[in-house]
């Protein structure tokens, strides 16, 4: 029996290629639940193969419990600790008692029995044995035939016996999918199910229009040329940023393809959907402006603060640049990473002469100034009483309208106007009261509570718009008590979810959806 033993592991880890630790492992399951059913009790069993020799032994055991535990129901394998403690010294919760008992011999009925299990052990290490494999490949385009539709997701049937899956979400839309029809895909996830290994490729990832043009374009796999990021709508419309590292490789016109054959073949693979090559720019409002393509823009304002630009261009070419249901607009934000406003001149002009007005009243106001010196100040750059007060002397007194003694006051003025608007906005936050609910929210205390009014933090909702970061600056406030009090006073917002709210005034380029915003002057 021990020389069976040792056949049956050797001959099952040379079929399937599997370890044969796993099939010994199997071997001992089996025993062991022959072993139980010989019994006719509810029993523990644990046997033992020498891998060596293919000997075994058997063992009885119980578990051994704190003699509180309640309820104590399986007597037939378990025993209270003060039971067995005077035998067994230094034995603890959780350890087995085990006692040696009869062997069940490795034949007719332990092989029966031992077959679903070996079957079983096998079929779990063949799927994770295809899922580390594969591990290794995510980011590669795995094609195969479709095997069959379920519910939206294809299966793929990708060789060797194994399958992989394209969800529903991860379909092109409306793209025409039959049985044995040959498809292609990007494998993101490769992980062990328990009804096979679970491969997910997906046909809509921006890393799968990549991937195609390293196949098609030879230049980009050599190096020559660089995909810097790519957008989709998949099936309609995507945009992708290149650069060449060689001066003397055109990169659009290699991506391109004679007469368009290289996108041409990517655009088939993807049902359609046409691909803008756009050239990188390390310039951000470059990169942008050839983003916009076809659009021709006209001018472009960049407001680092807000990641956001505005784009102007002529009103005929305003429907262009938005492209049809936002598309373009939204693909170029995407591309580049910025939020981007599209308006025509005449709007971008209104827009700008507003703001210069608005920044001109204020330095007007703060400084108490005339209009001619506010625009002297506005035409060297100086839009805040910040700059005016802090910017180096000399690049000041560098301003030919400006002498020495203007400066001067202009510079005292500003940093007495911002030092009482600091003692101002420190007095009306010192006698603000929290509201009541800031008062009562679970873990809050009165003292607390006054300590985050005193720093504008009147209501739950003020403290739930809060990071971390800012209540740390409290005397003995820590992380994870600023991180719970976050995340009591954002309870509110998961609880019921409101419906939206109607007047929407402006559009979020990147989701496509309005939401409600106040209008901020832009600096």
């Amino acid at each position: 029996m021990s020389k069976e033993i040792l056949l049956v592991v050797d001959a099952v880890s040379h079929e399937r290629g599997i370890e044969k630790e796993i099939i010994f492992d199997a071997l001992e399951t089996a025993l062991a639940s022959a072993t139980k059913k010989k019994s006719g009790k509810e029993i523990d069993v644990r046997v033992s193969i020498d891998r060596e020799t293919g000997d075994y032994e058997t063992f009885r055991r119980w578990l051994v419990l704190d003699d509180e535990t309640e309820p104590f129901e399986h007597y037939d394998k378990q025993v209270l600790f003060t039971r067995v403690v005077d035998d067994n010294p230094g034995i603890a919760f959780g350890d087995y008692i085990e006692e040696p008992i009869d062997s069940v011999e490795f034949g007719r009925i332990a092989a029966q029995t031992a077959k679903q299990v070996i079957v079983q052990k096998v079929r779990e290490a063949e799927r994770k044995k295809v899922a580390d494999e594969y591990q290794e490949r995510i980011g590669e385009l795995l094609s195969g035939i479709v095997k069959r539709i379920e519910r939206g997701n294809v299966i793929v049937d990708i060789g060797n016996n194994i399958d992989a899956v394209i969800k529903r979400e991860d379909m092109i839309p409306r793209e025409p999918v039959r049985n044995g029809d040959r498809i292609r895909g990007y494998l993101y996830e490769a992980a062990s199910q328990s009804r096979g290994p679970q491969l997910s490729l997906s046909r809509v990832s921006s890393d799968y229009l990549i991937e195609l043009f390293k196949i098609e374009v030879p230049e980009i796999g050599e190096g020559l040329i660089q995909i810097h990021k790519a957008a989709r709508d998949p099936g309609l419309r995507a945009k992708i940023a290149v650069e060449a590292h060689d001066d003397r490789i055109d990169p659009v016109g290699a991506c391109v393809g004679m007469r368009g054959s290289r996108v041409q073949v990517v655009s088939n693979e993807l049902a359609g959907e046409r691909v803008d090559i756009i050239l990188w720019d390390e310039n951000a409002a470059q990169f942008v402006i050839n983003a916009m393509s076809p659009a021709e823009v006209k001018s472009i304002v960049v407001d680092e603060e807000k990641n956001s630009m505005d784009i102007a261009v002529d009103e005929s070419q305003l429907s262009q640049a938005i492209g049809r249901n936002g598309q373009n607009i939204k693909l170029a934000s995407q591309l580049t990473g910025w939020d981007l406003n599209v308006m025509t001149v005449e709007d971008a002009e209104n827009k700008s002469d507003e703001e210069t007005q608005n920044l001109l009243n204020q330095l007007i106001e703060d400084l108490m100034i005339d209009e001619d010196l506010a625009i002297i100040l506005l035409n060297e750059g100086f839009t805040s009483l910040e700059e005016v007060a802090y910017v180096p002397l000399q690049e000041m007194l560098e301003i030919e309208d400006l002498d020495e003694e203007i400066v001067m006051a202009l510079r005292e003025r500003a940093k007495d106007v911002l030092l009482t608007k600091a003692i101002s906005d420190e007095e009306q936050l010192g006698d603000s009261e929290p509201a009541t609910d800031l008062l009562e929210m679970d873990g809050m205390t009165e003292q607390l509570a006054h300590q985050l009014a005193s720093r504008g933090i009147i209501s739950m909702e003020d403290l739930a718009e809060q990071a971390i970061d800012d209540l740390l600056e409290i005397q003995e406030m820590d992380e994870k008590q600023a991180g719970e009090l976050i995340m009591t006073a954002r309870a509110p917002w998961f609880a019921d979810e409101s419906p939206a709210e109607e007047g929407a005034t402006e559009t979020n380029v990147e989701s496509g959806t309005t939401d409600k915003t106040d209008t901020e002057d832009k600096k």
